[in-house]
């Protein structure tokens, strides 16, 4: 039988306090059953199977969180304001929070237990490009494209790959520039 009063929630909350104080490479099971104070047999009493879905629940969580703070800052605005609100958003969580990044997968809609956060975070970014007419695969084209822009410049930035000394937010402020310029001006 669980532990009172732990549940599987409680065990992301741990993981994820874990991540962003040591990073995502001390995350294991030894470490969030220490931090939560059972044995770590335990843990597999919540979650079956074992780290691997402890990942997954904790990349769901996270992508929600991430889906959660660009819905906030895009809502209400259309178009370019949209954009640079979607990309500001993006590096400010990413800037704040690079554990909790690299511990989302590249693709969350290929694992069920990511599928809906990853496809709601995806529709915030097609949402965001609905303003410039843009269906189908021209809106998948350019969501990507904004996410690969968006993902390499804050990687880069947080793993410190911006050493000239030019400012990197007016870099940023170019890079957002350079995408709202490709997209349809009807």
């Amino acid at each position: 039988m669980p532990r009172a009063g732990l549940t599987r929630g409680g065990l992301v909350d741990a993981a994820i306090a874990l991540i962003d104080e040591q990073g995502l490479d001390a995350l294991s099971l030894n470490a969030v059953a220490g931090r939560v104070g059972v044995a770590t047999p335990s843990l597999y009493k919540h979650v079956t199977g074992g780290l691997t879905e402890l990942r997954a629940l904790i990349a769901a969580r996270l992508i929600g969180e991430f889906a959660d703070e660009l819905t906030r800052h895009t809502l209400g605005l259309s178009r370019d304001a949209a954009v640079a609100a979607l990309m500001h958003a993006s590096r400010d969580y990413v800037r704040r929070h690079p554990a909790r990044w690299a511990a989302m997968p590249a693709d969350p809609i290929r694992d069920p237990v990511t599928v809906a956060e990853g496809t709601r975070l995806l529709e915030v970014f097609l949402a965001v490009l609905r303003g410039y007419g843009l269906q189908r695969s021209a809106a998948v084209h350019a969501a990507r494209c904004l996410r690969a822009m968006m993902h390499g410049f804050v990687c880069l930035e947080i793993d410190g790959g911006f050493g000239l000394p030019e400012d990197v937010t007016e870099s940023y402020e170019r890079l957002i520039a350079m995408f709202t310029a490709s997209l349809p001006r009807d």
